[in-house]
């Protein structure tokens, strides 16, 4: 989806989030992640250095602050990839923020996604799930929903509403 977005929406500030897990084959760190030890996540935490942060699938994620920050400041929309939790501490810390759910097309579709990918272990495959259950389940904390049936479509209308809502269209 971000691949998508960013050939379309080259205007708009994508957000490259900080992880403690370890590269996938083919990840390049400071493009697809920042990856750093727990040791270095925790201190970015204490430092209030990440606008949002999560545990998820057993390793943390965060938002690194400055850079959408900076973004915005120029006008620029910003664009970040998020779970639950990291959106419920972005509309805490910017309530101005317009948060959108991206959904599967159905539940089925998910689980192929999931385990189609074969990277993860089966066991981290069905925490995800169970974790997903709880986040669409929440589905009514976000502003606007833009289901995933074709990556294409998906990413222009995401992109509609980031920037018609930064442009107040």
């Amino acid at each position: 989806m971000l691949a998508e977005l960013r050939q379309l929406g080259p205007e708009v500030y994508y957000s490259v989030s900080v992880t403690t897990r370890q590269p996938r084959p083919g990840e390049v760190d400071g493009q697809h992640y920042h990856f750093v030890p727990l040791e270095e996540f925790k201190r970015m935490v204490a430092e209030g250095e990440l606008l949002e942060h999560a545990e998820y699938a057993g390793n943390h994620y965060g938002t690194p602050r400055g850079p959408v920050e900076q973004a915005l400041d120029q006008g620029v929309p910003a664009i970040l990839e998020i779970e639950l939790q990291g959106a419920r501490q972005v509309r805490s810390a910017m309530p101005q923020a317009q948060l959108v759910m991206l959904m599967p097309p159905s539940w089925e579709e998910l689980v192929v996604r999931l385990t189609g990918r074969g990277t993860e272990d089966p066991a981290v495959v069905a925490r995800r799930l169970e974790v997903a259950k709880g986040e669409l389940a929440a589905e009514e904390e976000f502003d606007e929903v833009v289901v995933n049936s074709d990556v294409r479509t998906a990413a222009r209308e995401l992109l509609t509403l980031v920037v018609g809502s930064h442009t107040g269209a």
